[in-house]
């Protein structure tokens, strides 16, 4: 018997070259809108969206410009992950990151899965 759970946690491996980041990152709202507890696992090029300045590179029309976006999730309580390989293999440590990113490894992903948190990837 499955269990209902309020946790969604949300995989992107797409960057500012993709028009998926900015559907991640929609979807990760609506998540925080609908009531859940939402979550940002961001590895390969997804890293560069939270390198400061670097979200403010994409905007896909008619959606809110990825820097909004990601900006909205964090004040609402989003949380987002950044993977510790992903972010020194391009050579950027935590202060080249937005404010409140979290460096850590998939294990507090796979913590949040182990509870019972829908996923999704991008």
């Amino acid at each position: 018997m499955q269990t209902q759970c309020d946790k969604l946690v949300v995989l992107v491996t797409k960057g500012i070259e993709s028009e998926l980041s900015s559907v991640a990152f929609t979807i990760a709202n609506g998540g925080i809108t609908a009531g859940l507890k939402v979550s940002v696992f961001l590895t390969s090029t997804g890293i560069d969206l939270v390198r400061k300045g670097g979200q403010r590179m994409t905007h896909v029309l008619p959606l809110d410009p990825l820097s909004s976006l990601i900006e909205n999730f964090q004040q609402r309580g989003g949380t987002i992950w950044a993977c510790p390989p992903c972010v020194t293999s391009r050579g950027y440590n935590k202060e080249d990151l937005l404010d409140g990113v979290v460096i850590v490894g998939a294990s507090a992903m796979h913590a949040e899965i182990k509870e019972g948190a829908a996923t999704l990837s991008f």
